[in-house]
């Protein structure tokens, strides 16, 4: 039997421990990773650290593939997305 990845499931729940703590989520993402959508001005070395907090990011979801919400980065609304294999670490 071959089972599911837990990457998915371990985010939503650091994700909900965070916030449950009063604590701001970030999340650390591979910017270069295929299919990922973040603007890439605010890339470094590859990488981008993303607020995911609910007063920083409206309509997130955290789903089996990736995680999806509405930001503003400079005050330009932008559409976000990341595949769940492009996160490297939420703290």
């Amino acid at each position: 039997m071959t089972m599911t990845s837990h990457r998915p499931y371990m985010i939503r729940a650091l994700n909900e421990w965070i916030l449950e703590n009063d604590c701001t989520p970030y999340i650390l993402v591979n910017a270069y990773a295929r299919d990922v959508q973040v603007p890439q001005s605010y890339v470094k070395d590859g990488q981008i650290v993303l607020n995911i907090s609910p007063v920083a990011v409206q309509d997130l979801v955290i789903s089996n593939a990736g995680i999806e919400f509405n930001g503003r980065f400079g005050g330009i609304p932008t559409r976000v997305y990341v595949p769940t294999l492009a996160v490297l670490g939420i703290y």
